[in-house]
């Protein structure tokens, strides 16, 4: 038609769509309008055109079209996705989408050109931008449309109240009416609706005078509540603002602000006058003068803030005897103080304020005491015999007796004045406690006493001079007026000390071969006393010894006194250790003797050292001589002689000696440890016996297997005797039995067996018979209680408690009574001396072994003899 030909590009024609082209719409309904000719053009151009892609539109809420009616709110997180463009082509084609902002402004989102996705790329602040103009188009690659479209920014509670105007600073009259509005504060939020509506309140209600409006913000002077800029000159009040809440990202939130409104209070002349400095007192004295001040008094106005001045006035009272300047306060004295009539005047001040109002001025009255007093003028006052005097000397022996007089000291003390003003107190300055002072309290005049309170403290040992300062010092004077006396007390000494010791006893160490008049050990006594009462001489309590011996006695302990001229005395213990001195040697019991060995079984040689203490009785063993060199082996420590490892049977002795002799000799060596070291040697036979031997005998074999254990051999011999004893008992209560049941009188026939001895010397002479003549002497180990003054160890433990005093040196006990015993180790190699040789026992070997048990035997026997 006429009218589609000629509409631009992009109007609409009736009943078609906008129009693409000079000859196409959107949709083509049926064209009864147009010319034949022009729909047969139309209708070629059809088959040929592309039609155009298009948004959806989903109306207001949705997130899916053409972003028509969009809104999102202003606290949307950046990265989210906000909405999805939407729309299609006719022909199917694939269509992209863009987004695009004017070049002032930002770009606040971001579009995937495939999907439409939009997200949010920068943040959202409605109360800065609550609208957002954007192009949004989508295109088939073709053809492009586009739409333009405003997001609205919703409002999210992101803003907190904030005061406006401030500081806040009112000044108020103190005599506001309760109740009064004094002030108004008032806060905005830039948040809508509830997150911007504000409250007000007081963040303290409860602590303060006023009140505030929760809506309007209007702060009230609270009723019931005054104002004093006397008590308060300035009042802080705290106001919080707080917004109605809201949502923010997802959470209900309420923000709030805070400030201060000061509240000066400002003075107002409601105060009557105050004196300054109440109670008032003065003082007229004998040589004060007419005209003379007395004392002031001092009124300021109560208002502070805006003060008025005063006058003062004499209101009553003065008798014609007093007058005071009205500016000043100054009271003077107008008559001489003869002629005053009283001692005591109360006079009555007035002040007036000045005020330059109307109003009547404010008034106050004051009392104020005036006393007519003698005047002080004279101290107290020290005297001795001849007139005033400041220093007293005493001369007194030390400890006097308690509560003893000084009468050595003639002292006076006086004060000129009279009354209250010659009232003085006295006491004693200096070392406390020793003496004290009599009277305490003098009125006018006194004499003084000094008394002794602590005789112990008076020690010419601590003080020679004990100096003192008499103070008097008077009591109700307003001038306290004072003076002092030294007093100086010459101690003389007495003898009142004991000497005492240093130490309450003394440890010495010597070696036993200290020579006489040697150096022990010093002890001394003190005795702090002076002259002939302070000199010392020492004796001794108790035993000494000629010679010094640490085996015999190793600790001495006696007493020393010391003593003063006149007998008096103390006493300390001195304990006296005798060291060790290597000066005996190792002592085997004889020259010779005579061993049989076991081959493979050792023999033992000892020898004792009768030193007191280690090193010295240690003893080390060592073969000097031997026949032949290469046989035996010796500890040097246990004494042990082996055979040396490489000799297993008398063969290999016979090869060595083609003789064929079974005895060895040795010529053995006992050396002590101690320094310089001694020595003693010893000729030893030794006979060596094969094991073989004993096997074929089995006495020899008993012997052999007991030879190490003695007891066993003793305990066999007892269970012995035991069953013996067992048998003749049972045969003997037979018997009785049977001559008691057969009424036959029979002789009674009394068997007394002889008990065997307990010791394994009787035992073993019954049955042991020995071939060789030769026996070993008997071995002794001795081990006594060591005696309480013995120290048998090189250290020195502590000191044993004292023994009883004794009461005179001829009582005091021997302390060398009791010797130490030290035990040690000892043996002797010495053939047995007067003994018979025993008969031959069966074989040579039988006669070894017997041998051997034997000293085992009287070892034994000598140890049970030594302990019990």
């Amino acid at each position: 038609s006429p009218q589609c030909a000629e509409a631009e590009e992009g109007a609409a024609c009736p009943g078609l769509g906008p129009k693409v082209s000079p000859c196409w719409w959107e949709a083509v309904p049926p064209l009864p309008e147009c010319p034949p000719v022009l729909l047969s053009a139309c209708f070629i151009f059809l088959v040929q055109a592309n039609f155009a892609p298009h948004f959806f539109d989903n109306g207001m809420g949705s997130t899916n079209g053409n972003m028509a009616l969009f809104s999102l709110p202003e606290d949307t997180p950046i990265g989210s996705h906000v909405y999805t463009l939407n729309g299609t082509d006719p022909e199917g084609d694939p269509v992209s989408y863009h987004i695009s902002f004017d070049p002032n402004t930002r770009n606040v989102f971001s579009v995937d050109p495939t999907f439409g996705n939009i997200t949010l790329i920068e943040e959202l602040d409605r109360e800065r931008e609550d609208e957002i103009e954007a192009i949004v188009s989508i295109s088939d690659g073709v053809n492009l449309v586009a739409e333009k479209v405003v997001i609205l920014v919703t409002d999210a509670n992101d803003e907190a109240p904030r005061f406006i105007q401030e500081p806040y600073i009112v000044q108020v009259p103190e005599d506001t009416p309760a109740g009064s509005s004094i002030f108004k504060v008032q806060a905005v939020d830039k948040d809508t609706g509830s997150g911007g509506s504000v409250t007000y309140f007081l963040q303290n209600p409860h602590s303060t005078k006023f009140a505030m409006d929760r809506h309007s913000g209007v702060l009230r002077l609270r009723a019931g509540a005054t104002l004093d800029y006397e008590k308060a000159r300035a009042h802080f009040i705290t106001v919080v603002a707080k917004d109605g809440g809201g949502k923010l990202r997802g959470t209900d939130v309420v923000f709030s602000a805070i400030t201060t409104v000061t509240v000066n209070v400002e003075d107002m002349q409601d105060m009557a006058p105050v004196f300054v400095g109440t109670p008032y007192y003065g003082y007229v004295y004998e040589d004060s003068l007419p005209d003379s001040e007395v004392l002031t008094v001092v009124a300021i106005d109560g208002d502070r803030g805006k003060p008025n001045h005063v006058l003062y006035s004499l209101v009553n009272g003065s008798d014609g005897a007093f007058e005071i300047n009205e500016t000043s306060g100054v009271i003077s004295l107008m008559q001489s103080p003869a002629q005053l009539q009283r001692e005591v005047y109360e006079l009555f001040v007035q002040v007036i304020e000045v005020s330059s109002a109307e109003s009547p001025a404010a008034q106050a009255t004051v009392p104020v005491t005036i006393r007519i007093v003698d005047l002080n003028n004279h101290p107290p006052t020290f005297y001795g015999e001849s007139g005033p005097q400041n220093r007293f000397e005493l001369s007194m022996y030390e400890h006097p007796p308690q509560g003893e007089i000084l009468r050595g000291l003639k002292i006076t003390v006086n004060d000129s004045d009279q009354g209250a003003n010659a009232k003085f107190n006295l006491r004693l300055v200096g070392p406390g406690g020793i003496f004290r002072v009599v009277p305490q309290t003098v009125l006018n005049e006194a004499q003084v006493t000094i008394i002794v309170e602590n005789s112990a403290a008076i020690d010419f040992e601590k003080l020679k001079v004990l100096t003192f300062k008499l103070l008097a010092i008077e009591v109700n004077t307003p001038e306290k007026f004072s003076s002092t006396a030294d007093v100086v007390i010459q101690l003389l000494d007495t003898n009142d000390n004991v000497p005492k010791f240093t130490s309450h006893y003394y440890i010495a160490r010597i070696p036993e071969n200290a020579p006489g008049g040697s150096n022990v050990v010093a002890v001394t006594a003190v005795d702090p006393d002076t002259g002939p009462w302070g000199e010392v001489t020492y004796s001794i309590y108790g035993a000494g010894a000629d010679l010094l011996d640490a085996e015999d006695t190793a600790r001495y302990n006696f007493y020393v006194k010391a003593e003063d001229m006149e007998g008096r005395y103390s006493l300390a213990e001195v304990y006296v250790t005798l060291l060790d001195v290597n000066d005996h040697y190792p002592q085997f019991g004889k020259s010779i003797q005579e061993k049989t060995m076991v081959l493979g079984t050792p023999v033992k040689i000892e020898a004792t050292d009768q030193d007191a203490e280690e090193p010295n009785n240690l003893v080390d063993y060592s073969i000097t001589h031997a026949e032949p060199a290469n046989v035996f082996d010796i500890d040097a420590h246990t004494g042990e002689i082996r055979l040396k490892n490489s000799i297993h049977s008398l063969d290999a002795l016979h090869n060595i000696t083609p003789s064929g002799d079974h005895t060895w000799s040795l010529e053995v060596q006992a050396k002590d440890r101690g320094s310089p070291s001694f020595s003693t040697t010893a000729l030893l036979k030794i006979d060596i016996i094969d094991t073989e031997m004993l096997s074929r005998d089995p006495m020899a074999a008993f012997l052999m297997q007991t030879k190490d254990n003695p007891m066993k051999a003793v305990g066999l011999l007892a269970g012995i005797m035991t069953t013996i004893v067992a048998i003749t008992v049972l045969i003997s209560t037979a018997t009785f039995w049977r001559n008691k049941k057969s009424n036959k009188v029979l002789p009674i026939r009394r068997v007394l067996r002889k008990r065997p001895s307990p010791t394994p010397r009787a035992i073993r002479i019954e049955w042991l018979k020995f071939r060789r003549t030769k026996a070993a002497a008997k071995f002794v180990l001795r081990d006594d209680p060591p005696n309480e003054n013995c120290n048998n160890s090189m250290g020195i433990s502590p000191p044993p408690t004292a023994p009883p005093l004794p009461p005179s040196p001829s009582m005091v006990p021997n302390t060398g009574a009791a010797h130490c015993i030290v035990p040690t180790v000892s043996g002797s190699l010495t053939p047995g001396q007067g003994q018979s040789k025993p008969e031959a026992l069966g074989n040579p070997v039988q006669s070894a072994l017997v041998f051997e048990l034997r000293q085992k035997f009287e070892k034994k026997n000598a140890e049970n003899t030594s302990y019990f």
